[in-house]
């Protein structure tokens, strides 16, 4: 005797899928988003009124925040490029603060190895 089974072949949440077995759908608004690109975008909302729409979508083709404003999209993030602790205290500090720093740590070392009294040297 050949063993069969009656759902050989087919796979678990396989069958037809029509309204009828999902139950109805929830209504739905698409709203148009476009980027800087020009792409546009339109995902689906719940039609519910409360509903809050954001202003910005992020555009799936190009990773841009696209608005709805087609004329006006917003303006693309400014990247900054990545920058080292040592840019930073450039940033704030001049090259004159720099030698005037350096200098007074040169003469807390010196003081420290010569071994004068009261310079934290113990």
């Amino acid at each position: 005797m050949v063993g069969t089974n009656a759902i050989r072949g087919s796979r678990v949440g396989s069958g037809p899928m029509g309204e009828v077995e999902r139950g109805e759908s929830a209504a739905r608004r698409t709203i148009s988003f476009w980027c800087a690109n020009g792409h546009e975008t339109r995902p689906s909302f719940a039609a519910e009124e409360q509903l809050e729409i954001p202003d910005t979508w992020d555009c799936p083709r190009c990773g841009l925040p696209a608005g709805q404003d087609q004329e006006h999209p917003p303006a693309p993030p400014r990247v900054e490029p990545y920058k080292t602790h040592l840019a930073y205290v450039k940033e704030r500090r001049s090259d004159a603060d720099g030698e005037q720093l350096l200098e007074e740590a040169l003469q807390a070392l010196r003081a420290r190895r010569s071994g004068i009294p009261g310079t934290g040297a113990g």
